[in-house]
Order: structure tokens, then sequence, then C-alpha cells
């Protein structure tokens, strides 16, 4: 078989997947709650390498992600160009997500776009469990790509976690907890109306609102954290 190159189709790329599969893999993804219906068992980490050696293809990019086949959307979201994907693009994707890893993953890829956050908002306000998660995935992400927006904008993220906190589908608090303690650990000036909201939210009668609060809460004020931001503060 020919090595990847820029070259490669889309269906060489997915031929290529096929013969590296690992059902031994697929199986060990189950205990990390990754549904498997779709996938082959091919490591994030190969599948960046593959990625890296295909590189950036847009066309390609939507031919991958129309094979269903996990790996292959995955990798169709690193090789897309974030500039040329639009909000309708990410509708159509988000509209078939079915697993954390694959949310997580395209997510990385949406906060990339020049609608990331009319994205959040609108996804935030979907019921479908996938697509409210990809909104706080996105808030996650936010906090590492995004980093000369201001912290006005993450502090207007806030309405839509408190909002939400009582979501108790397990995919969905999860994603909003790890929102909620990013946004915490971006700054100093945003760590303390944060943590004031984690605060709030564990003192909450609900109990996904106070799991994620408590949660946020003991990350925020650990010391790790604090030293992290003095060093960051610091720094500038």
């Amino acid at each position: 078989m020919a090595e990847l190159s820029p070259n490669s189709s889309a269906a060489e790329i997915i031929t290529h997947l096929r013969s590296i599969g690992s059902e031994e893999n697929r199986r060990g993804m189950l205990r990390y709650g990754i549904k498997i219906d779709r996938a082959l068992g091919i490591s994030h980490g190969v599948q960046r390498q593959i990625a890296r050696q295909i590189k950036r293809n847009h066309e390609r990019a939507f031919e991958l992600w129309e094979s269903g086949i996990m790996e292959a959307q995955f990798i169709a979201s690193v090789t897309a160009d974030p500039k040329r994907f639009t909000a309708e693009n990410a509708r159509r994707w988000a509209a078939s997500f079915d697993s954390w890893d694959i949310v997580d993953g395209v997510s990385d890829l949406f906060v990339d776009t020049d609608c990331w956050r009319e994205l959040i908002e609108e996804f935030a306000a979907d019921d479908r469990e996938f697509v409210r998660r990809t909104a706080f995935a996105m808030m996650a992400w936010s906090v590492v790509h995004r980093k000369k927006e201001p912290d006005a904008t993450f502090l207007d993220f806030l309405q839509l976690i408190e909002a939400h906190a009582t979501d108790s589908r397990n995919f969905v608090k999860k994603a909003v907890n790890w929102a909620l303690r990013s946004m915490g650990k971006r700054s100093f000036a945003l760590h303390g109306p944060v943590l004031a909201m984690a605060e709030r939210l564990a003192a909450s009668t609900d109990k996904t609102a106070r799991w994620i609060g408590k949660d946020a809460v003991k990350e925020l004020t650990g010391p790790k954290t604090l030293e992290r931001l003095q060093r960051k503060a610091d720094a500038q």
C-alpha cells in the first residue's frame, strides 16, 4: 500500500484506515464510554499523525466526513479549513454526533471558525445531548484557542452555564463542568467570577448543579491552579 501523502484521495485514506483498525482498541474504547458502532479502533495519536501526513484539504475533508467512519471524521475535522467552514456545515456535522469523543474532537475545529460564538449560543439551546455538549466543549476549547478574546466574552458564557447546569445527562453535565473549570483557569480576572458561579452551583438544591459546582470549586481553589494563575499574571 502506498504511503499516505497530501495527494492521497479520500478513498485511499479510508482504505488505509480500514487496514490499521484494531478490534482490541475498539473494545478498549468502550471502557471510556465511547460508542464504537462507527469506529475502527485507531488511536487519536495515529489519527493526528495521518492528518499531518495528508495535510489540509477542505474538499477532501467533506468526503472523509461522509464516510461515516469515526476516525475518518476526526481526520476530516483536523484537515478542513476553519476559515471556509460555515455555520451550516457545523450544524450538519453536529446533527450526526453520537459519541462524546467525536464531539470533543470536532469542537476543536468549530471554535476556530468565524461563527464560533453564534454556534455556542445555538448549540447550547439545542436539546439534543451531543449537540448541547458541543456548545460547552467549544467553550472549553475557546479558552485555549481564542487567546486574544477579551475576558468579557467568557463572562457572557456564564449565563449559559448557569442555565444548563441542571441538565443531568452525563455527557452534558461533564462538558458544562469542563467549560466552567477551563474558564476559571484562564486568568485571575475570570477566576473570581467563575469561582463565585461555581460556589453558587455547589450550594444548589439541584443534584447535577451541585456536582458541577463542587467539582469546579475543588479545582479552582487548588494550589496548582492558583500557582499557575500567579505565574501567568507575573509574566504579563
